[in-house]
């Protein structure tokens, strides 16, 4: 020994030593009652099934298949833990309090001690095993995220494009795949009334998804030999990259559901619908003013046609009466110029000779009378006329008549 290394050498110390633990008070137990290690065993196991009583109402005990019942510690990673302890329809659901007393119904149940009472056999213990590994693993925070991470018993079959009812169906997928959020809480795929703005907050959630979930549960165990450092290494290396690729390919599973439930969903059908009347109403009501003015202009120019149109048939009208009147005032005219006429025949032209009056005569009398006429036009010239025709043909009345009106001849 070196100088340094006793140097280093402490000098010896005296300690009191106080025997405890399972083992030593089983040790003191028997030579208390002078059993012997089988006699004791039996004597204990018996003790503790006695011990065995419900200290309150339990549900229904969950069945526990053959199959279960033969798990193989050994193989711990490929067991149901939650079925081990009789939670299957809880799982992730299921609370810290329910898993001890899961926990301890199933280790009152399955304790070796009562098998061994029952059975005689005291190696009977491999289930007992699969209750303590199930829960250490889900009493553990971090063991049972592990575990939740991959257990497909929590897991709901896929919707598909054929599910009859797509909120049932899909809801119910959505809310498995909302345990590993880390983002609380998860919204609801809602039903066919929800609004618009609460299903798109819903699926840019799942789009979005921030998931805790691992899958570090699924690792291959590393080797154990001290002298294979780089195996190990390797090892880790490896299943951080299976890690990896198993987190990849689930983001991109939920993204592919959500996708597809978004193709699927029969409000966006609706919502489309309503955006479409929507902007319908916005461009009519935008287009309100020009539409106004477009029918005021309509109505204007119907109006100025309807009085031009108007205007046109009074004009016409008009046009016509007066062509009317004018055609009957020609007429009466005529007429009047011939009663004239007529009158001044009978009159003889005022000629004073009992014969016809000569050329001459009629001549001059005509253009007086044609000159009287062209004085008397409208009403003045009817009057006449009347005058003449009242006078009966009496020579001296008509001849007095036409004197009135400042014929020479006949003065």
């Amino acid at each position: 020994m070196t100088s340094a290394t006793c140097a280093l050498a402490t000098s010896a110390v005296s300690r009191s030593v106080e025997p405890v633990g399972q083992h030593f008070l089983a040790h003191a137990r028997r030579k208390r009652h002078s059993r012997t290690f089988s006699e004791d065993e039996r004597l204990e196991a018996e003790k503790n099934v006695k011990n065995v009583e419900e200290v309150e109402e339990e549900e229904a005990e969950e069945p526990e298949s053959a199959e279960l019942l033969k798990s193989d510690p050994k193989d711990w990673k490929k067991q149901d833990h939650y079925a081990v302890l009789g939670l299957s329809k809880y799982r992730y659901r299921a609370n810290d309090a329910q898993i001890k007393k899961a926990h301890r119904k199933k280790v009152l149940k399955h304790h070796p001690d009562k098998k061994a009472a029952l059975s005689g056999n005291v190696n009977d213990d491999a289930f007992f095993k699969c209750i303590a590994k199930a829960f250490e693993i889900l009493s553990d925070p971090v063991k049972r995220r592990q575990y939740d991470s991959v257990d497909e018993g929590a897991d709901v079959p896929e919707p598909s494009k054929k599910s009859k009812d797509f909120y049932k169906a899909w809801g119910r997928f959505f809310e498995a795949e909302g345990r590993f959020s880390n983002r609380q809480p998860v919204p609801k795929l809602g039903g066919d009334d929800a609004p618009k703005n609460e299903v798109d907050q819903f699926y840019d959630f799942f789009y979005n998804f921030d998931s805790w979930r691992t899958f570090e549960y699924l690792d291959k165990d590393l080797p154990d030999d001290t002298d294979s450092r780089d195996q190990r290494r390797y090892q880790e290396k490896k299943n951080k990259a299976e890690r990896a690729q198993r987190k990849k390919e689930d983001n991109a599973r939920l993204r592919a559901k959500t996708d597809e439930a978004l193709s699927l969903d029969p409000r966006y059908k609706r919502f489309k619908e309503e955006e479409k009347a929507a902007k319908a109403k916005a461009k009519w009501d935008r287009e309100a003013g020009a539409r106004e003015a477009a029918e005021k202009a309509r109505l204007e120019k119907e109006a100025a046609d309807k009085k031009a149109a108007d205007e046109a048939a009074a004009s016409a009208a008009n046009k016509a009466e007066s062509k009317a009147a004018k055609e009957a005032a020609k007429k009466n005219a005529r007429k009047d110029k011939k009663t004239i006429k007529a009158a001044l025949k009978d009159c003889n032209y005022f000629f004073a000779g009992a014969n016809d009056a000569p050329i001459d005569v009629v001549d001059k009398t005509l253009s007086e009378i044609e000159s009287l006429m062209e004085q008397l036009e409208g009403t003045k010239l009817s009057e006449f006329a009347k005058e003449l025709t009242a006078a009966g043909g009496d020579k001296n009345k008509l001849q007095s008549a036409f004197a009135s009106k400042g014929v020479p001849s006949a003065a």
